[in-house]
């Protein structure tokens, strides 16, 4: 499909069929597709559809501070949420894990607003926490992609996603399509209150369209990339994931999907925070995964990007073994990495929605190389629900 197919708002047609394979890699191969319709559902070309705004009426009132709950996959997205609810609406944000947030009377005060997300909508501990919160009169609003789910039902909101049912259980479409709602929120909320200038908005919305585009013009590569790696590192028995910013929400995604989908143990860190415990395990048996991309128009990407290239330097001279997410066409990080797996240039904030693909494709050929069953991995389901 070409471009301008994506970002004119028209649907897609005559899609070439996927050829037989397990469904968690037909799932990521879906996936622009999976983008588009979401996007489709809540904006036009180069606008917000004016429907999103009574939607959304209500849910956030004048100083609300927000709290979003979510579990695993859907946890990661809403870090990278926390980022942009922050940077692009100026507004405040903490992420909790569904299962931890205990609700202490100093925190049960206040005026908050409750944003839940759960790809099935059935999550045990994500559905106890919304009702906590209802329980309390806060206002709640649930990211979720099954439309008429318990958690969509109960929340005063409902904003779901239009990935098409997911049977692999690695969430791979449903996480970007999560990635992308979680995007429109943020421009939402900055253009209602005034962070957002009217005449930015249309620019920022067809970049976001352009992902489709973007990601769907580099699967194939990605896809023989990561098929490359994992024969190259099926032996390794444990990785860590570095990313800075918005693209540590990406490296604990990967070392998710790593763990859940080949067994292979992965932990996600801040590029920065190695230094600081992580480093007496690096070794050429521990291999690294560092978000290196970056955006050269904004200034504190650039200056990410900097710190990054110093620790690559530091972790050749350590003699370990890197593989690099980067801008296509970086040398810097080229000359310093093992291998790298190159990522079209896009804005800093939409980077998140591309790079998380060949993390996914990663983990599917790392599974595959040791003969795991990646779409029904052991101890896991779709939706953890309590028995």
């Amino acid at each position: 499909m070409d471009r301008q197919t994506w970002i004119s708002g028209k649907s897609p047609k005559n899609d070439p069929p996927f050829e037989p394979c397990h469904i968690m890699l037909s799932e990521i191969r879906e996936q622009p597709l999976a983008l588009w319709h979401t996007l489709n559902q809540y904006l036009t070309a180069g606008q917000l559809k004016p429907e999103l705004s009574g939607r959304l009426e209500g849910w956030l009132s004048q100083g609300s501070h927000v709290i979003i709950a979510a579990s695993g996959s859907s946890r990661h997205a809403g870090l990278a949420a926390e980022v942009w609810l922050e940077e692009l609406a100026g507004l405040t944000a903490d992420v909790e894990y569904s299962s931890e947030y205990s609700f202490p009377d100093s925190q049960a005060t206040g005026n908050a607003a409750w944003l839940v997300l759960s790809q099935s909508g059935e999550t045990s501990d994500t559905l106890g926490a919304l009702r906590e919160a209802k329980s309390r009169r806060w206002k709640t609003l649930a990211i979720t992609n099954v439309a008429d789910s318990t958690m969509a039902r109960e929340a005063d909101i409902s904003m779901p996603l239009r990935a098409g049912p997911e049977r692999a259980i690695p969430a791979t479409k449903s996480f970007t399509c999560q990635l992308a709602a979680l995007y429109i929120l943020a421009l939402f909320e900055g253009a209602r209150g005034g962070r957002i200038e009217a005449a930015k908005l249309p620019a920022l919305i067809s970049d976001l369209w352009a992902q489709c585009a973007q990601m769907e013009r580099q699967l194939a590569g990605w896809q023989e990339r990561a098929a490359q790696l994992a024969r190259k590192y099926k032996e390794a028995s444990t990785f860590l994931y570095l990313g800075s910013g918005i693209h540590y929400a990406i490296a604990r995604e990967g070392a998710l999907k790593l763990k859940e989908s080949s067994y292979v143990h992965a932990e996600g860190y801040p590029t920065g925070e190695i230094k600081h415990g992580p480093n007496a395990l690096v070794s050429d048996a521990v291999p690294l995964v560092i978000m290196a991309t970056f955006d050269p128009s904004v200034k504190a990407s650039v200056q990410r990007q900097e710190k990054t290239l110093r620790l690559l330097r530091d972790m050749k001279a350590q003699g370990a073994r890197v593989i690099a997410l980067a801008n296509a066409g970086d040398i810097e990080v080229r000359e310093l990495a093992t291998h790298v797996v190159e990522i079209e240039q896009a804005p800093e904030y939409l980077l998140p929605l591309t790079e998380v693909v060949p993390l996914q494709l990663f983990a599917y050929f790392m599974a595959l190389e040791r003969g795991i069953n990646m779409d029904r991995p052991r101890n896991l389901s779709k939706a953890v629900v309590e028995q």
